[in-house]
């Protein structure tokens, strides 16, 4: 799971216009980050553009995504991840992100800011807080503790069962026990398998 941008525009006619941007492409070979980030900046126009105020999106390309947030005060959000990474958080992140900037940045900027005259710096904390959406987003923290309570009780029970069958062999191959003692041990374990677990 990966984040590679983050960006904050302002959605005017008919063109969106980048307010602040970060930007993690470190994953790639050094080569390609230009392009990357062309390629970035690109679609993070186009899918503002083309999104409705008050409106989010998911657009796939390849095994990437990009999750925009278009509020209704034309504030737009965009977040660049791989596609492992989960949509709720991104979208969090950016709602997140948008109320910090309207708070700090006056919304007479907006409509002709830039990336140099905007003064919000926050962008890159939160691209660094987020590539880990377990540690930044607590719902992602508590499913996988659920998660990981779930396969160890999974196990415990598997082990349980296995325990049990292999207490019937040893009891069926055991020659110093009666056949009256078996009888009770068998009497016995139909009486308690009334609470068997699937």
């Amino acid at each position: 799971m990966k984040l590679y941008s983050l960006s904050v525009l302002y959605k005017s006619e008919p063109k969106a216009i980048l307010l602040k941007a970060a930007y993690d492409v470190s994953s790639f070979s050094f080569f390609q980050r230009s392009s990357v980030q062309e390629f970035m900046t690109f679609t993070r126009q186009l899918t503002v553009e083309r999104s409705a105020k008050g409106s989010r999106a998911s657009v796939k390309e390849q095994e990437y995504l990009c999750h925009v947030y278009v509020r209704n005060d034309n504030l737009a959000g965009v977040v660049f991840a791989d596609s492992e990474y989960p949509s709720r958080v991104a979208f969090t992140l950016l709602e997140k992100v948008l109320d910090e900037f309207s708070k700090q940045v006056d919304s007479i900027t907006w409509p002709v800011g830039s990336p140099a005259t905007i003064q919000y710096t926050a962008l890159d904390g939160h691209l660094s807080r987020y590539q880990n959406p377990r540690e930044a987003d607590p719902m992602c923290k508590v499913q996988a503790e659920l998660d990981e309570t779930k396969i160890i009780l999974h196990n415990t029970m598997e082990s349980l069962l296995e325990r049990g069958e292999k207490l019937d062999d040893l009891v069926s191959k055991s020659e110093v026990l009666g056949t009256q003692s078996k009888a009770f041990y068998k009497t016995a374990r139909k009486q308690n398998s009334c609470c068997a677990i699937m």
